[in-house]
């Protein structure tokens, strides 16, 4: 309908600047109704190629017309469905970026603690490695304290032989080795 009200607006219009453009050419002397039959013949053409024009192309140009409009429809709708993916994607990117800072979190803290308990373990290990060190010291040292005590009897005994043996050496006489003997036979003589 719009089609035709712009058709027929055109027609009007090419119509009128024809007859003005006819009536300001005063300078042929024809007479009027051969220069109003030529010009009524021409309008006349001019309107059935005009028609024609309209038969033939008002179907392909609304088909295109309309064609084009759906590709633009199709091409928005397909953006749009681009648009929700892209959304939907970041909103899963974002979710997942959220939950691996999470996790990331969660880890450093499990770090952390394992290497709080490490330190304390480290730590106890020690303790328990300075008493062993500080025991088997001290056995050690009391090993130490035996053998020199060892040592000191074994040598203090030997200082006192040899001392022994000095004064002997020095206070005794052949009277008293024959009277030791004597003695020594005595008791053996009692015992049998």
């Amino acid at each position: 309908m719009r089609t035709t009200r712009t058709v027929l607006l055109t027609l009007a219009l090419m119509l009128l600047l024809t007859g003005l453009v006819y009536a300001s050419g005063g300078e042929h002397h024809v007479e009027s109704g051969v220069l109003l039959k030529d010009f009524l013949y021409r309008v006349f053409n001019f309107a059935i190629v005009i028609g024609i024009l309209v038969y033939f192309l008002t179907k392909p140009l609304k088909k295109g017309l309309a064609g084009r409009s759906n590709d633009i429809e199709k091409a928005l709708a397909e953006a749009e469905q681009i648009k929700l993916d892209a959304e939907a994607k970041f909103a899963e990117y974002d979710k997942k970026l959220a939950t691996a800072n999470a996790e990331i979190a969660e880890i450093s803290a499990a770090i952390k603690r394992e290497g709080v308990l490490e330190k304390e373990k480290i730590i106890v290990s020690a303790k328990q490695m300075a008493i062993k060190i500080e025991q088997d010291a001290e056995k050690a040292a009391a090993l130490e304290v035996a053998k020199a005590r060892r040592e000191l009897q074994s040598e203090a005994v030997r200082l006192a032989v040899e001392l022994a043996e000095e004064l002997l050496k020095k206070n005794f006489t052949g009277e008293d080795d024959t009277r030791l003997i004597d003695e020594y036979m005595q008791k053996v003589g009692e015992l049998h």
